[in-house]
């Protein structure tokens, strides 16, 4: 009797003979067949939705282990975990902050003509909850194309900044997974959207284009409910006084309990600013117990203070 400890299966062995790894040819027809229905379908939704014309191509696939796909998806990406009953319990959905900045400038009356590529960065609280719509829209396109019986609509957790995702749970393997990426461009910004879902979910799916729906033009809603989302969003306020000029010879000696004058003699100036941006000339007083400003004058008209302000 031979009591020689057997040496454990190989992970990737033990993947391809339970389903969870499929060769890479038919994880590459399956990933191009997504991206084909992405590339057909999203531009039209996207049209009916919000009368915007975009452009959606297929951009290619990586396989690998599922968080480092996700962590290969860069910097300056929102991502959302979803699942979809009876399809897939965990999945990934990544987009490229670019597409959501320069969608928020549309959405708030920038004309594309005069729009250049945005600055990429973070998205900041309200830039996340337009990015639920986008992130909503490309899973109804994915909900449409996959096999998951039932007409179950994908659940989406929140948004978040890449950089901000929370780690897996302690314990859960880290599967074989594949990462669809996808192209899309917005006027003058191109930017990408990428689906991670397991190979084991993947490699048992058939994909079927969605039937197209006659459009429905809703841009005037989505308009209004993002900027109630706007209107409702807190901003930090900031107020400068000019003071007088000092020389640095007397700003060098200034000890506790010395008083600098205001330059104004009169109603004293004040600029008020938010994010960075100067939004009213006002007066400096005083009501009760609190010191305050009163407004007399703006710097820039409402649609200008809306663009500063979602930043």
């Amino acid at each position: 009797m031979n009591d020689t400890p057997r040496a454990p299966m190989s992970p990737t062995l033990l993947a391809k003979l339970t389903g969870g790894l499929g060769d890479h040819q038919r994880v590459e027809k399956l990933c191009s067949s997504m991206g084909l229905v992405y590339a057909e379908f999203l531009p039209d939704l996207i049209k009916s939705e919000l009368g915007l014309d975009i452009t959606v191509a297929y951009a290619g696939s990586k396989t690998g282990a599922m968080d480092e796909l996700i962590a290969g998806l860069g910097p300056n990406v929102s991502v959302v975990n979803g699942s979809l009953r009876n399809w897939s319990q965990n999945f990934v959905l990544g987009c490229g902050n670019g597409f959501v900045l320069t969608l928020m400038e549309r959405m708030l009356g920038a004309m594309p003509d005069t729009m250049a590529p945005p600055a990429l960065r973070p998205l900041s609280l309200m830039e996340l909850d337009l990015a639920v719509m986008v992130f909503d829209k490309i899973a109804n396109v994915l909900r449409s194309a996959v096999n998951a019986p039932g007409a179950f609509e994908p659940y989406l957790e929140a948004p978040r900044n890449i950089e901000d995702r929370l780690p897996p749970p302690e314990g859960q393997p880290d599967e074989y997974a594949a990462a669809i990426k996808m192209s899309v461009k917005l006027g003058t910004c191109v930017s990408h959207f990428t689906l991670v879902v397991p190979q084991k979910v993947l490699l048992k799916t058939v994909v079927t284009p969605p039937k197209a729906k006659a459009p429905t033009v809703k841009s005037e809603a989505w308009t209004q409910q993002l900027t109630h989302q706007v209107h409702r969003s807190e901003v930090t306020m900031d107020a400068r006084i000019r003071l007088q000029s000092l020389t640095l010879e007397t700003i060098s000696r200034l000890a506790v309990g010395d008083v600098i004058p205001f330059l104004d003699s009169e109603d004293v100036k004040v600029e008020v600013s938010a994010n960075g941006k100067d939004l009213y000339v006002c007066e400096f007083g005083r009501s009760g117990e609190n010191y305050t400003v009163r407004v007399k004058d703006t710097i820039n008209s409402d649609s200008e203070l809306l663009k500063h302000l979602m930043n």
